[in-house]
């Protein structure tokens, strides 16, 4: 085996077509004609099926691991951090309030500290909810 030459892995449809092609093949065999194995110092071949069957997830189109809002659109996800906007607005996204299960007209009430803002969600009869 020429351990000079790296094979770049197949992805996306050239992926997909090979692995048609090759149909007689068992799963590891496919795996390795596609690029999907490496060789170590003794020059003994091993094939990495977990990069192999995750590359033919993602060529499908299939997402596993990605969650959508109930409105069925994506968005970003949350990173629990926001920056002030240049109008002086701080910005909660859907990917905080949809998490919260927060629904249009929920009310909050804000207390601002030293170094932090409260929010503190305000129950129907008016009063500050309870913390958990």
């Amino acid at each position: 085996m020429n351990k000079g030459k790296k094979i770049e892995p197949l992805v996306g449809e050239a992926l997909l077509k090979k692995v048609k092609e090759l149909d007689n093949l068992s799963k590891e065999e496919k795996a390795k004609a596609c690029g999907y194995y490496t060789v170590t110092k003794n020059g003994v071949e091993r094939v990495n099926m977990m990069k192999f069957l995750n590359a033919l997830i993602d060529a499908e189109g299939v997402q596993l691991d990605s969650k959508q809002g109930g409105n069925g659109r994506g968005g970003r996800s949350a990173s629990y951090r926001i920056s002030v906007q240049s109008n002086g607005n701080l910005l909660i996204g859907s990917a905080y309030t949809s998490q919260m299960g927060l629904q249009p007209g929920d009310e909050f009430e804000i207390a601002l500290g030293r170094k932090h803002i409260r929010l503190r969600q305000i129950d129907s009869d008016g009063n500050p909810a309870e913390e958990e």
